[in-house]
């Protein structure tokens, strides 16, 4: 099957290079490298420009935490949360997150670049004024996410519920949905410049109607 989005870099982490590290707090700027962390509490931490670099986070608890201009590059983050996580201006990628919690996570602001979500909850994310660069997304949960003027180039939705998200001002290029639940979605016209396989095309003519204000002949009146 034809690709239309660039798929993201992955990112250069050597598990065997990593050193564990226990981590109780977080500092303004502080900045970690190399570092495997697992099963770290830092639900509600408040640090702004914090870095992390060529790191693992297994099983960390972020939820609620403020880290507004966050860095993660090169970093793999499997299970735990970062929900509710204020992460407004953040830097990530290259990423490979899977399995996370991110239930009202806000990205506004922030750059995403070479990214790979996979299975994680973003309901009620915020992206909004985000840019999104050779991002993908497989088999995530994005119902009511907001993507509000947010910039989109080669980002790939896979199997994703984006029911009642916002796209409202969002730009796409190069973007691709494939067997995306897209009931009730906002600013459907913004979906200007994505491609579809012509299966999910047929699937949501309703949609697609309803954005264009056509009427269904056969319909009741």
């Amino acid at each position: 099957m034809p690709t239309y989005a660039r798929p993201p870099r992955p990112p250069l982490v050597e598990d065997d290079a990593l050193v564990p590290q226990a981590l109780g707090a977080l500092a303004h700027d502080q900045r970690i490298d190399g570092a495997a962390l697992a099963g770290c509490e830092l639900a509600g931490a408040r640090a702004s420009g914090v870095v992390l670099s060529a790191c693992s986070l297994h099983d960390v608890d972020l939820a609620g935490a403020a880290l507004e201009a966050l860095t993660l590059a090169n970093v793999v983050i499997e299970r735990g949360s970062l929900a509710n996580a204020q992460a407004r201006r953040a830097r990530i990628g290259p990423a490979r997150i899977c399995g996370v919690r991110m239930t009202g996570i806000v990205l506004a602001g922030a750059r995403l670049a070479d990214v790979a979500f996979r299975g994680c909850l973003l309901d009620l994310a915020s992206f909004a004024d985000a840019t999104l660069e050779r991002v993908s997304f497989e088999e995530c949960r994005l119902a009511q996410a907001d993507f509000l003027d947010a910039r989109l180039d080669s980002v790939r939705l896979d199997g994703c519920d984006l029911t009642q998200a916002d796209l409202r001002g969002a730009r796409l290029r190069h973007c691709e949905l494939r067997g995306c639940t897209l009931d009730s979605l906002q600013g459907v016209e913004r979906l200007r410049g994505a491609a579809m396989p012509w299966a999910d095309i047929v699937a949501w003519a309703g949609l697609w109607a309803g954005a264009l204000g056509i009427a269904d002949l056969d319909g009741d009146t």
